[in-house]
């Protein structure tokens, strides 16, 4: 067992010693993302579990990870939106597991090295991450697993007690300082780690593209607007004074998410140490296109999202910073779960959305959600021992997954690639 335990840390030594293909840290200049020297503009993917794969433990399988970050290389997709880790106890329904914020100042090792593995991986492929520490929404944790630490009670399930009762609950986030203490500890650490298998600090690994604060973050309330401006102004300094390299986000879904409040989110925007806006587009979610008028709603949804990225790109061209529209998707023909199910509907609006990235300069990227690779999902709801999808616990498995067998979808992703590296920077 000792000479298997060496062997296997030489390994990894002379893995980490491969040169890296990611040569240069992603910058922001003259209101453009540059990398390597050259403007950089991408179509991505969200693919939120990739650390968990990346461990030994409970949901790790790392010949999966392997094969999932290759076939989006091959695809010509090398920027991932992931989830830095889920936060609580396990055996939450409708929750992420297993977590990696036990409780606070409490992480799991393993899944710790699962996010090591993660950007080690990425780096030898010249694939970024774009890390988020933080979730509005109960599916991770976030907002409610800290507001559960300082006392504020047991945190309302959307999916059992309703909508409206979790949004109340949440609310108490933007002005509560005893659970914003709490995230910025778990910020200082998750910042302040060194990668086991690279030797690299986190503030200086260029499979960092940035730092995001939080998964779509929201106040839940106009009244509570004020106070996530500046919740989020703070974090954004923190994570400054840690590390002066990488690029900080927001995770915002845009006007949406600041209750509809063009002028606030242009606000926090402004913020210095903010480099580049974000916004999320779900026609679904919000009510462009209905379950049984997927295809017939298009041309609604289609109207929709032009004006909200216009809309957007306004305040983006007044702060000087790019847009990135970091989360997207559409649902299968019919409101259907299966990956047998055609994605016909789907397949018009990536097509749509895909088309608009780069027309203006402001508009560095995109990514759409997720990536669900190469697994047939089990049940239509996630249990524990489930392989892991794009669409976390809380949402039927299939929702808004892309995987290896939607060859249409594919086809559209590499297209849009091929045709994206083409048009003029």
């Amino acid at each position: 067992m000792k000479s298997n335990s060496i062997f296997l840390q030489l390994w990894l030594l002379l893995l980490a010693a491969l040169p890296a293909a990611a040569s240069s840290f992603v910058t922001v200049r003259d209101g453009r993302l540059m990398r390597d020297g050259a403007p950089y503009r991408y179509i991505g993917a969200n693919f939120w579990y990739g650390a968990i794969l990346g461990s030994e433990g409970q949901g790790g399988n790392r010949q999966r990870l392997c094969g999932e970050l290759d076939r989006m290389k091959r695809m010509g997709i090398d920027n991932l939106r992931i989830l830095v880790g889920a936060d609580g106890q396990r055996g939450g329904r409708y929750k992420v597991e297993p977590t990696l914020q036990e409780s606070p100042g409490v992480c799991n090792d393993t899944l710790l090295a699962g996010l090591d593995y993660l950007l080690m991986e990425m780096g030898r492929r010249g694939m970024v991450a774009v890390l988020y520490l933080n979730n509005s929404w109960e599916w991770s944790g976030g907002y409610s697993y800290y507001l559960e630490q300082v006392g504020a009670g047991r945190v309302p399930l959307p999916n059992v007690e309703g909508y409206e009762q979790y949004v109340r609950y949440a609310a108490q986030y933007a002005a509560n300082e005893r659970a914003h203490r709490l995230f910025e500890d778990y910020v200082r650490f998750i910042l302040g780690r060194t990668n086991r298998y690279t030797g690299l600090p986190y503030t200086e690994d260029p499979a960092i593209m940035a730092w995001q604060i939080c998964n779509e973050p929201r106040a839940f309330s106009r009244e509570g607007l004020p106070a996530m401006r500046s919740w989020l102004s703070e974090v954004a300094a923190l994570i400054r004074r840690m590390d002066v390299r990488h690029l900080i986000s927001t995770g915002s879904e845009g006007a949406v998410g600041c209750e509809g409040d063009y002028d606030c989110y242009e606000a926090i925007c402004t913020d210095p140490n903010i480099d580049y806006c974000t916004i999320h587009v779900w026609p679904y979610n919000w009510g462009w296109s209905k379950a049984g008028r997927l295809s017939e709603d298009l041309p609604r949804a289609y109207s929709k999202t032009k004006e909200y990225i216009d809309r957007h790109l306004q305040i983006c061209r007044r702060t000087g910073k790019p847009l990135v529209m970091e989360e997207f998707g559409y649902p299968r023909d019919g409101f259907v779960f299966t990956t047998t199910s055609p994605t016909r509907a789907r397949d018009a609006y990536y097509r749509y959305v895909f088309s608009l990235v780069g027309t203006d300069p402001l508009f560095a990227g995109c990514n759409f959600w997720g990536w669900g690779g190469a697994v047939v999902p089990r049940h239509e709801w996630w249990q524990v021992g489930d392989e892991y999808t794009a669409d976390p616990a809380q949402e039927q498995q299939g929702l808004y997954s892309v995987f290896a067998s939607d060859r249409s979808t594919l086809k559209v992703i590499r297209d849009a690639i091929r045709q994206l590296s083409k048009r003029r920077p």
